[in-house]
């Protein structure tokens, strides 16, 4: 009989137990707001250290050849390498975030980064570098993805306009400093110091992040399943694509049976990957592309492609054609660039602040519609400047881009995540992010191409007029005959140098025919994807307490 009482005691207990859940789930959400903007420091360090290492590099390749004994060719794969990780691993950061925890994954990812390179800087082979890259560049997907997901997640919505705006500057300053911290890093110590110089960054950034911030219940998936054909779907159909895009133009595109092979198996690859994640029999996606229903989410995307093909596509063209045509010195160049990167700052500065609070002071569709216009104008300047143009025409046409750039990066963010849950922030944080790395990958390939193919045509034509008899011509090759033979020169030796003279004068005006058409190409791009901002949803008010159900 006394047994009854007995039976009935495990239920209090299981109620204590959930009660004591519930209160630690409580607690540490109030630790993760009261400690939110450090957390937002970390994550920013750690944003920074990945984008900060890509420029970084690029500056140091030079010497790396030299001291590898490696080909122009080889050491680009430092780069590619790099590059093709990240990609690969951007779209599976919601699978590795839900499935190892966020915080956990953060941290892991960090740790990655670092150790990846500091061993990149003990490197004394390309292929021990190449293989560390690989690792930094899978370590450094999460940084930048993970870290805007987890900032959706804790701050409140209110607060996302200026958090956006302050992590977004972060990203902007480090590309601006970093070829100029990488060429003195090379000048005075050496290119390992460009990846030593990620250790104490990382170290900082792992204290922040593993001190303050707590993943919310229920973060990580209880189901063993692991989608490994997605897995592997992902992985030939990204990385194929990739590496078409990176080295399609040095190869001549699809005369070269190994870009034709990894085209094909791309293409086959992902179209088979957004069948399998969205048949009814995968229970556990590794890319959850059912978050594209949401029409402002995948007009977003697109945005970001063209975002992405116009920031690196111009990162791209303007130091080509500031030493080729203006004839800057790489330390002029940067500090062309600098004002831009500081107008980016300012309008991005003033876009957190215009759409922060619980009703956005400026329709984020506004804002974004007036950062295509701005980049439109930036580009039609550019696409009009002539081989006399001096440093006073390329800076206001890149401040003004650079004022765009702040007006695009942030509305877009905040459009695309006032719509979505805060439980779905970390997919849509990497397909996003994925866009705008695909987007650049696709703009420096078709940029690449269309500059060296229209500079041979415009060659072939310019060639054709001048050997056609022209009286200017003519005339031009008299005054610099007469000039070389006033110097001392025989008449035949006179002459050829005049010849020399004119053909580089040809070979500077077909460039510079060819840069005008790329900017304008930048400029269409844009144009072609505006039509999506209508598809943007109209920002609602967020009700009091607008605090994320997940926020900690």
């Amino acid at each position: 009989m006394a047994v009854a009482p007995s039976s009935a005691a495990p239920v209090p207990t299981d109620r204590a137990a959930a009660h004591a859940r519930t209160e630690h789930f409580r607690d540490d959400a109030a630790f993760v707001r009261r400690y939110r903007w450090l957390i937002l420091a970390g994550l920013i360090t750690a944003a920074i250290m990945e984008v900060l290492d890509t420029t970084i590099v690029n500056v140091a390749m030079p010497q790396m050849a030299g001291n590898l004994g490696a080909t122009q060719e080889e050491i680009g794969w430092v780069s590619t390498g790099y590059i093709l990780a990240n990609v690969i691993i951007l779209p599976m950061t919601a699978f590795f975030a839900m499935r190892f925890g966020r915080r956990r994954y953060l941290i892991t990812s960090i740790v990655i980064f670092v150790v990846a390179s500091f061993l990149c800087g003990t490197s004394n082979s390309l292929v021990q570098l190449v293989a560390w890259r690989i690792l930094q560049g899978a370590g450094g997907a999460a940084l930048m993805s993970t870290a805007q997901a987890t900032l959706r997640q804790i701050f409140p919505v209110e607060e996302q306009g200026i958090v956006q705006a302050v992590f977004v500057l972060g990203i902007i300053v480090a590309p601006t400093l970093g070829p100029t911290l990488g060429g003195w890093l090379t000048d005075h110590y050496s290119w390992h110091w460009c990846f030593f110089i990620n250790v104490p960054i990382g170290i900082v950034s792992t204290v922040l992040v593993s001190s303050f911030l707590r993943d919310p219940p229920q973060e990580r998936a209880h189901t063993t399943t692991v989608d490994w054909a997605g897995i592997a779907m992902l992985t030939f159909g990204v990385g194929g694509l990739q590496y078409v895009l990176e080295e399609g133009s040095a190869k001549d595109w699809f005369e070269s049976a190994t870009i034709v092979r990894l085209a094909i198996l791309a293409v086959s690859s992902l179209v088979a990957l957004v069948w399998w994640e969205l048949h009814p029999k995968n229970r556990a996606p590794v890319v959850n592309f059912r978050v594209l229903k949401n029409p402002t989410l995948a007009s977003a995307l697109f945005l970001f492609v063209a975002l992405g093909f116009g920031l690196y596509g111009g990162v791209f063209l303007f130091p080509l054609f500031a030493q080729g045509i203006l004839h800057f010195t790489p330390t002029e160049t940067g500090l062309v660039m600098l004002p831009g990167g500081l107008a980016t700052g300012a309008s991005a500065l003033i876009c957190g602040a215009l759409l922060n609070g619980k009703q956005p002071k400026a329709d984020p569709r506004v804002l974004i519609a007036l950062g295509v216009a701005l980049f439109a104008v930036s580009m039609w300047i550019m696409g009009h400047l002539t081989t006399a143009a001096g440093v006073d025409d390329v800076r206001f046409a890149l401040i003004v881009r650079g004022f765009g750039l702040g007006l695009l990066f942030i509305p877009i963010n905040a459009a695309a995540y006032r719509t979505i849950r805060p439980a779905e922030a970390q997919q849509a944080a990497g397909l996003m992010n994925l866009s705008r790395q695909l987007g650049g990958a696709f703009g420096i390939a078709v940029l690449a191409t269309q500059l060296n193919h229209m500079t041979q045509r415009y060659r072939v034509d310019l060639v054709s007029m001048a050997a056609s008899g022209a009286p200017a011509t003519e005339q031009r090759l008299q005054l610099l005959t007469r000039g070389f033979e006033s110097r001392g020169l025989d008449p035949q030796t006179a002459h050829q140098g005049a010849l020399s003279v004119i053909n580089g004068q040809i070979q500077q005006q077909a460039l510079m025919l060819s840069f005008n058409d790329a900017w304008i190409l930048v400029l269409i791009a844009f144009l072609a994807v505006s039509p999506f901002i209508l598809l943007l949803r109209k920002p609602a008010t967020v009700p009091a307490g607008g605090m994320p159900a997940d926020a900690h």
